[in-house]
């Protein structure tokens, strides 16, 4: 026993002086790559190979935490801008609405592993997609001069194709134009306008994307009389 806590205690500064620097030492002369470090970042959560049938009408969060184990000569490159979660859709169903994230799933720069994903799996609902073809509608604003009437309002084309989920879909719905002014016109006018959707989850199923409206202005009679009150 006292041979071992000679061992120990004899010259204890000196050992503890030798123990320091032999670390110092070690980190020193250990490379750089084979020393490393963890960090968690948000990562943006993608999603594609949706199938064409089906709508993502309940999207997943749009971004996770993954923590990452890299050496030190690359950690501090580690950063939202270079790091991206892809969810594959393409094997997606109507009745699945929660989908696992892993590992292989993250894309990270060479060297890097991801040690942890929270959440490790996401929400998200698909629906049915439905396309119909639906009535354009212009939207008219201000009021023409006194001296004037609309007599008619022509728009080419007068339908377009709209696409989306089919709970999003209503049967009486209308696509809208871009407000067009007709405070000011004195004679037949043409314009070209954006359309405009109804709801923001739908789309248009063709290229077009404005349409001609026609407006057809007179002067009034001088000796027609005012319309009659209803």
């Amino acid at each position: 026993m006292r041979w071992l806590r000679n061992l120990f205690l004899r010259n204890w500064e000196l050992k503890i002086f030798s123990l320091l620097l032999a670390f110092v030492l070690w980190l020193t002369l250990v490379p750089e790559e084979k020393t490393f470090s963890v960090k968690t970042i948000p990562v943006s959560l993608e999603t594609y190979n949706i199938p064409s049938d089906l709508e993502l009408v309940q999207k997943p969060p749009a971004s996770i935490d993954v923590t990452i184990r890299a050496p030190n000569r690359l950690i501090a490159q580690i950063t939202p801008n270079n790091v991206f979660v892809k969810l594959n859709l393409e094997k997606a169903s109507l009745l699945q609405e929660e989908y696992p994230i892993n590992p292989s799933m993250v894309s990270l720069p060479s060297g890097a592993e991801v040690i942890r994903i929270s959440p490790n799996k996401v929400n998200l609902k698909l629906e049915r997609s439905e396309e119909v073809t639906m009535e354009i509608a212009p939207t008219l604003v201000g009021v023409l001069g006194a001296k004037y009437q609309l007599t008619k309002i022509e728009v080419s084309p007068t339908q377009v194709l709209v696409r989306g989920p089919e709970s999003r879909i209503r049967t009486k719905d209308k696509v809208r134009t871009s407000p067009i002014d007709i405070s000011s016109l004195t004679q037949p006018t043409e314009f070209e306008a954006d359309l405009i959707l109804p709801r923001p989850e739908l789309r248009l199923a063709s290229s077009l994307s404005k349409v001609r409206v026609r407006i057809f202005v007179q002067e009034k009679e001088a000796n027609s009389p005012p319309p009659k009150k209803r």
